[in-house]
């Protein structure tokens, strides 16, 4: 399996090369510039005009190309026009306040999901069963941004349980737990509403594979040998429906870090999602380039990541 993974990342290679040159392509078809808000009446175009010059936004476009891939292979994405910061540090701020986001949100999705898909396949058809499924449709048609509003503006402004913004109190003191526990007031109400919507896919898989592996010869035959109820469903017939589920694990962990720009906006959350937002609102290429860029290779690792999963899960299968 060692073997595998190695020529898997080595696949990668020219996959991130690629999509380098997408992204910086791509970018640079915008129309504007980070200079171009400070065109006004009593501004001096030459001026503008010099800043262009001195950023390297007039070079041609391969060389502005090989000129930021070169510096980013070691570590330097540039500075942002827009914050006027190291483009590493200002990331590497804003992912980790992304990833605590991300992992508390895949958590309660399965403490959500995994019950109640396996309960609605266990007692297909029952009111339990039909009950959940209302609740799948719910939570598959319901438009992300509206559900936030309206958890933020019930669970936020209203009852003010939850803070309406930020990350964690400013100057807050304290050691690791009370930091924790601080930044966790923040992290609560956008995890639990994005975990509520995620839960469809989940639940779907979980509830047909359920139903699907009670007729398999192998229940069959644990239930001819007199195995209890309870452990059938939680030893034969949850592994091998968790199937589905585990080969999307991956995908999910890295598509809730780049698709969490919704639910960041809405709560007023600093991670990458709203960092994203404002770059493109702001034409920050050189921030933009990099989050594409870095959540590129991320999905690349994702995909990585399930089939490995899918291996540990259920030991029959190997990566071919």
């Amino acid at each position: 399996m060692w073997k595998t993974i190695l020529r898997r990342v080595l696949l990668m290679i020219p996959q991130v090369i690629i999509l380098s040159i997408l992204i910086f392509m791509l970018a640079k078809a915008m129309p504007g510039d980070p200079f171009t808000g400070l065109i006004n009446p009593n501004q001096d175009p030459a001026v503008i005009e010099q800043m262009r010059q001195a950023a390297g936004l007039n070079d041609p476009w391969y060389v502005q190309y090989f000129r930021w891939i070169g510096n980013a292979l070691q570590g330097d994405f540039g500075q942002s026009f827009l914050y006027k910061r190291s483009v590493s540090d200002l990331i590497g701020e804003r992912i980790v306040n992304t990833l605590y986001l991300s992992i508390l949100t895949v958590i309660i999705t399965y403490l959500i999901a995994v019950p109640l898909g396996m309960l609605a396949g266990r007692y297909q058809n029952s009111f339990l069963d039909k009950a959940v499924v209302i609740y799948n449709f719910f939570s598959f048609a319901v438009p992300l941004f509206i559900f936030g509003l309206i958890m933020l503006f019930v669970f936020g402004y209203r009852l003010g349980w939850f803070p309406t913004s930020g990350s964690q109190t400013l100057g807050i003191q304290g050691g690791f737990f009370t930091q924790l526990i601080d930044r966790m007031k923040y992290i609560i109400l956008p995890s639990i509403t994005q975990a509520f919507l995620a839960t469809a896919v989940t639940i779907q898989y979980l509830r047909s594979e359920v139903i699907d592996s009670k007729s398999l010869d192998f229940v069959r035959t644990a239930r001819s040998k007199g195995v209890p109820t309870n452990k059938v469903f939680s030893r034969h017939i949850f592994r091998n429906a968790a199937l589905p589920m585990a080969s999307q694990m991956g995908y999910e962990i890295t598509s809730l870090i780049a698709g969490s720009v919704v639910i960041e906006k809405i709560f007023g959350y600093p991670g990458v999602g709203k960092l994203f937002i404002d770059s493109i609102g702001q034409r920050d290429y050189t921030v933009i380039t990099s989050l594409v860029l870095i959540l590129g290779i991320a999905t690349l690792i994702g995909t990585l990541l399930s089939d490995i999963i899918m291996s540990i899960v259920d030991p029959r299968i190997r990566i071919q």
